[in-house]
């Protein structure tokens, strides 16, 4: 659950870590759903007998998929200001997938406040840097920075 704060008080919170997630695992049938809503079906990710013939042994999540968790986590620990009515996702500055997630593993989100800024009509900016995590690896799985828009008047 978002924590609702003061635009100072989230203002003074930029470059700190804002949230650690709890870990959670990915499966095969979160990655085979991924693929009929994407129509991506490489065998890489839905065909568990050729992938453990492959590079990784398994079937891997999809790059996108696993950047999808960035809301799921976000959820979990964003930090909203007081008053916020509606928020959506503005985009990303960089995404980067420097380590693939194989069935079963499970991931978790480290969220790092970079920026808060205050626009015209109630609106707030908020960049946040994510880093998504496998639990026993050293190299994540994806790095992105992302931008949400709070809407404090509709």
């Amino acid at each position: 659950m978002a924590r609702e704060l003061p635009i100072a008080a989230i203002k003074a919170l930029v470059g700190t870590e804002v949230f650690v997630s709890d870990w959670k695992a990915v499966s095969q049938e979160q990655i085979d759903g991924f693929a009929a809503a994407t129509g991506d079906h490489q065998w890489i990710h839905v065909d568990p007998v050729k992938a453990a013939r492959g590079p990784f042994g398994k079937t891997i999540a999809h790059g996108f998929l696993t950047l999808s968790h960035i809301t799921f986590f976000g959820y979990q620990g964003a930090v909203s200001p007081v008053g916020a009515v509606m928020t959506i996702n503005y985009g990303l500055n960089k995404v980067r997938f420097p380590n693939p997630v194989a069935v079963g593993a499970r991931i978790r989100d480290r969220i790092v406040l970079v920026n808060v800024e205050e626009q015209p009509e109630g609106r707030i900016l908020i960049t946040t840097t994510h880093t998504i995590e496998i639990e026993g690896q050293r190299k994540p799985a994806c790095l992105a920075e992302s931008l949400t828009l709070f809407f404090t008047q509709t």
